[in-house]
């Protein structure tokens, strides 16, 4: 059975092989935190310092090659001084989304390795539309709470999760107190890989949702699903369909991201430490 074939086959246990070779190629045996980096927050990760190792995901069983731009398809690890201790960050430059036609299994093997390799805390970043008017382009938002509109899941089953705090409350404290103008908001899965319309905003919008985006979603709920809190912030890079009444395009997105990226990496590197 190749690496690929036992993604779908048993994708835990691709996970558990997969944090295997991270510890083998790290020599660290766990890691505490790790970090998926969205469309243009890249050069963000910039801020942890110089990354004790580096590699492709793709030479890790069941990771893909990169097919966003944005997106490096990199796998690095951090030592991050965290006071008296050191932490440990695994860090994903980059992910596979629904909308490659891949399947759910590639989308959320990042964090399940992630969590195999023994990360109690996964943060998610990513680029969205913002679909509350009073966001500005440029501005992270906490994620607090989400809606689902591709009707898959990462999980299978008779497997009863509560998602009541998927997006750890604790955490978002933490976060604030570092930040105080941060605002939350409630985000929702896109699959993609179109762009919403502007009726389709509207009825998100009436639903109750602030931002829009194609990620995330998926991960956290097979993140919190193996006992890991989770983190999601969404960096605002355009306004959602109708809100300005101009065209989307992937390009701004980038731009707005790298815009933003000093913010971005200062905000990561100074919550980090005091997430254990």
């Amino acid at each position: 059975m190749s690496k690929s074939d036992l993604l779908y086959s048993d994708p835990i246990a691709a996970a558990v092989a997969a944090a295997d070779e991270i510890a083998k190629k790290t020599g660290i045996a766990k890691h505490d935190v790790a970090l998926v980096m969205g469309s243009g927050w890249v050069s963000a990760v910039d801020a942890l310092g110089v990354p004790a190792f580096e590699c492709n995901a793709d030479e890790l069983t069941g990771f893909l090659s990169p097919a966003v731009e944005g997106h490096s398809g990199k796998v690095r690890s951090y030592e991050i001084d965290a006071g008296d201790k050191k932490m440990r960050a695994l860090v994903f430059l980059g992910r596979t989304h629904l909308y490659e036609g891949k399947g759910i299994e590639p989308v959320v093997h990042g964090v399940r390795t992630a969590v195999k390799a023994g990360c109690k805390i996964i943060i998610l970043t990513n680029a969205c539309g913002g679909i509350n008017t009073a966001y500005k382009v440029g501005q992270p938002v906490l994620i607090r709470d989400h809606i689902s509109l591709t009707a898959v899941s990462p999980l299978s089953g008779a497997t009863f999760v509560d998602l009541t705090d998927l997006y750890s409350k604790r955490i978002r404290e933490i976060v604030k107190k570092e930040d105080s103008t941060l605002q939350e908001g409630v985000y929702v899965h896109w699959r993609g890989p179109t762009y919403e319309t502007p009726a389709e905003i509207l009825m998100m919008r009436t639903m109750g949702a602030d931002l829009v985006g194609m990620s995330t979603v998926p991960e956290a709920i097979a993140a919190h699903a193996l006992g890991a809190e989770v983190l999601g912030i969404s960096l605002v890079t355009n306004a959602a369909a109708g809100v300005t009444g101009e065209k989307l395009n992937h390009e701004e997105v980038i731009a707005a991201g790298k815009a933003a990226a000093d913010r971005m990496g200062s905000l990561l590197k100074g919550v980090i430490p005091k997430l254990l």
